[in-house]
């Protein structure tokens, strides 16, 4: 989580008109602009990190990993687009059982191992911050708790750890959950830092926040590609009667750190992960890298919104975002991110999957689309009626030059989707637009000209 020291200040976030698509048969989502998938920019464009927004009254308070000297940022907002970046510390001082001094990486100026708070009401004048620290006994991060009177402190560190754990490699990234009148923790326990599994981890904790009770359930760990070795930053919600447990994994330093989800239908799982990740540097078209660090927030107009952290374009300093969050049931659906389609979660006749080596996505592709009936159809979901942009991944070895494929949307032809020659198992990528209504659509490619096979599609 290495930071760098930038202006203050306040951005206003303008948001760009879009549309976001679901696989409706599975784990999967998508959000989408009529032209490509973009973000217009930050609404926090200084290094706030790790972002966790609550409310208390008519304002929004986010809290962010240390950075500028700070051990915890904090700015207010009254709409979540501007926000007012706030200049003291809402954590002065640390606990008795953290280190102060220490900094990552070692001997680095600005990052002191403060990360990742998380910040609710236990009263109307009480308030519990959860933070990661650096441990001064182990060595390892562990998880502090300190209290306040007000949303932006100052916040009072409690002499113990609530959450340290050394042998598993130590615990980061604390979050909060309700529900019934029981407050529960949820966090990860760092075994990236020693070649340890990360187990994403919910416990209840005391009314007041400050004391773990009852058992312990691990939810996930790693073991998707995409995650890479780690998964990390939970954040759980309830939607269309489903537990939803949001989640970043793989590298934070670089633009492959992505944001996906699992879902249950029972608070200690067992947990189903996304087939493909939700945020991702390709999905938001390069225009957010290593989207991660999310949190979900309802905005003053009663709809939810997903605010999380990206790079700037020279990865010295991680920008908070904000975006607005719809819902497919369960099924959560960034705006202004496109998502992968795998064509082998598709419905199909007349054509076959197969395992496919040489950069297949999800290692598998649909081929054998070489019949009069021969049909790929996808089902999708957008919750606005709109011009999208299709992408379809395709690999075309043909002897006879170009191929193609017939396209319906919604069972009515709608031309052809076209590939130029790339050999076999070199997959490439051919665009166009598509019309699609609000609610279920369906996308179905049929035989065109000569032969060509789907690896995936992606919405936009």
């Amino acid at each position: 989580m290495i930071l760098s020291r930038v202006r203050l200040g306040s951005v206003r976030l303008v948001t760009a008109v879009s549309a976001t698509l679901v696989l409706a048969a599975g784990l999967l989502t998508a959000t989408t602009t009529p032209s490509a998938a973009v973000v217009a920019g930050p609404v926090i464009d200084r290094n706030f990190a790790d972002p966790d927004v609550m409310k208390a009254g008519r304002t929004y308070y986010a809290y962010a990993t240390n950075s500028d000297g700070r051990n915890i940022q904090w700015a207010t907002s009254t709409d979540l687009i501007t926000w007012t970046v706030q200049g003291s510390d809402a954590l002065p001082a640390l606990g008795a059982w953290a280190d102060p001094d220490w900094s990552f990486p070692p001997g680095g100026p600005d990052d002191h191992g403060v990360w990742a708070p998380e910040v609710f009401a236990t009263g109307p004048r009480s308030f519990v911050m959860w933070y990661t620290a650096h441990d001064r006994a182990s060595g390892k991060q562990c998880i502090g708790a300190a209290t306040a009177t007000a949303p932006g402190g100052p916040f009072v560190p409690r002499d113990t750890a609530l959450v340290c754990t050394p042998e598993i490699g130590g615990a980061i990234d604390a979050s909060s959950y309700t529900e019934n009148g029981r407050r529960y923790i949820l966090w990860k326990n760092d075994g990236n830092c020693c070649a340890q599994d990360t187990w994403l981890r919910l416990q209840q904790v005391s009314a007041d926040g400050l004391r773990r009770v009852g058992a312990e359930t691990s939810l996930i760990k790693q073991n998707k590609p995409f995650e890479g070795t780690l998964v990390e930053a939970p954040t759980l919600v309830k939607r269309g009667g489903a537990y939803v447990l949001f989640y970043s994994a793989n590298f934070f330093g670089d633009g492959s750190y992505v944001s996906s989800y699992a879902t249950s239908a029972s608070l200690r799982g067992p947990y189903t992960k996304a087939s493909t990740p939700l945020m991702t540097t390709d999905a938001f078209a390069g225009t957010v890298r290593g989207p991660g660090g999310q949190d979900v927030v309802t905005g003053p107009d009663g709809r939810d919104r997903i605010v999380f952290h990206g790079w700037n374009a020279g990865f010295t300093y991680r920008a908070m975002y904000s975006q607005r969050l719809d819902w497919r049931g369960s099924r959560p659906i960034v705006e202004g991110a496109k998502i992968r389609y795998e064509a082998e979660d598709a419905d199909f006749t007349r054509a076959n999957a197969r395992y496919a080596a040489g950069g297949a996505s999800n290692g598998a592709v649909v081929g054998g689309i070489d019949f009069a009936d021969s049909r790929v159809t996808f089902t999708v979901f957008v919750p606005r009626a709109g011009e999208y942009r299709l992408y379809t991944r395709y690999a075309n070895g043909s002897d006879g030059g170009a191929a193609g494929h017939t396209l319906s949307v919604n069972g009515v032809p709608a031309g052809t989707v076209d590939y130029p020659v790339t050999g076999w198992d070199n997959w490439r990528i051919s665009e166009r637009t598509v019309t699609l209504r609000a609610g279920d659509n369906t996308i179905g490619y049929g035989k065109g000209a000569n032969f060509a096979e789907i690896d995936a599609i992606d919405i936009a």
